[in-house]
């Protein structure tokens, strides 16, 4: 198994917030809203940024699980992230515009809560979004629970 690889993507930007982005055979946009003066094609580069934790957290989290032998199912997932504005308005420099993200995970297989803990324990050690905030000063809080 390569333990390195190249990632790739390309984008043709028609607009001062529009990026239309190719990876692999995939092409999505990344656009501000109306209001910000894009054209509301997709989320912007920091939604982005949040919705790539989500899903990393849900593969990381299924691969962990497996490892674990935990049935954790399918997962509900949700962020709030408290952004700190004043550096994408140009206001002044900001060394952690993600200042705190709440990941909560909600579990709908068999794992119990004891179970949930073990397997939020591994993604935290390998989960390279998860690393990437943590690593530029985001704290993250991550509750997962049984569904009820």
């Amino acid at each position: 198994m390569k333990t390195e690889v190249m990632l790739r993507a390309e984008a043709q930007c028609p607009s001062h917030s529009r990026s239309d982005i190719a990876i692999r055979d995939l092409e999505f946009s990344i656009d501000e809203p109306l209001e910000r003066g894009g054209t509301n094609a997709g989320p912007t580069p920091t939604d982005t940024a949040l919705a790539a934790l989500i899903g990393c957290t849900n593969v990381i989290g299924h691969k962990c699980a497996d490892s674990l032998g935990i049935d954790i199912g399918h997962l509900e997932i949700s962020a709030k992230c408290t952004f700190d504005r004043r550096g994408v308005t140009l206001e002044e420099e900001i060394d952690i515009p993600f200042r705190k993200i709440e990941l909560s995970v909600t579990s709908h297989g068999g794992a119990t809560q004891e179970d949930l803990e073990r397997v939020a324990a591994e993604v935290k050690k390998f989960c390279p979004l998860s690393k990437l905030f943590t690593a530029a000063g985001t704290e993250i809080e991550e509750i997962w629970q049984p569904a009820r």
